[in-house]
């Protein structure tokens, strides 16, 4: 089974020339180059234009494409989705965005860093591009919290780069050392 990357970032981005757009564009492609299947919150911005680029992949396949979307209505979505899954959750689909293998995160506002936080609490991958802004930037090589997600990890943090080629040659090294999944919040004895 193709292991599905997550793409978020900023809802609103400007036209092709911009960093942000050709980032976006290029990190849809490589996912899809690289054999796996892209997630998002199936809406504007960074989300459409990494659909966008996954379409364009020679390597790309009808069901690649999943949108998460934050209403029932399944015609609310960018025209790049295949696979439109409405939950009727609103902004609270985030934890479902960042339930994926890996999630990259490009730019972005405060819906961007809820599904950075949700995915660092789910033990998920996370890469972040250090030179698109927003919070991605800011959080870029670092971790989260001083939790000990992976004993077996001795780097794992929100791994910054600055390319598409970085950002897929990270993942595919290191995808499979993060395989747990959440189990569920437990209490836990001191």
């Amino acid at each position: 089974m193709r292991k599905i990357i997550a793409v978020i970032g900023d809802a609103y981005i400007g036209q092709e020339d911009t960093l942000k757009y050709q980032t976006a564009f290029e990190t849809g492609k490589k996912i899809i180059d690289n054999g796996y299947r892209l997630q998002c919150g199936g809406l504007g911005g960074v989300m459409e234009v990494a659909c966008k680029g996954a379409k364009s992949s020679s390597k790309y396949r009808e069901g690649d494409i999943i949108g998460i979307l934050p209403s029932f209505n399944v015609e609310n979505r960018n025209p790049y989705i295949d696979i439109p899954i409405p939950t009727g959750i609103d902004i609270y689909r985030n934890v479902i965005v960042a339930n994926a293998a890996a999630v990259i995160a490009i730019g972005g506002g405060s819906g961007t860093l809820s599904e950075i936080a949700n995915a660092w609490a789910l033990r998920r991958m996370i890469v972040a591009y250090k030179n698109c802004g927003g919070w991605a930037a800011k959080i870029a090589d670092c971790r989260m919290d001083e939790r000990i997600r992976y004993p077996s990890i001795e780097d794992d943090r929100v791994y910054g780069v600055t390319s598409a080629d970085e950002a897929l040659e990270i993942i595919n090294a290191r995808i499979e050392l993060y395989t747990e999944y959440h189990g569920g919040i437990s209490f836990l004895k001191k």
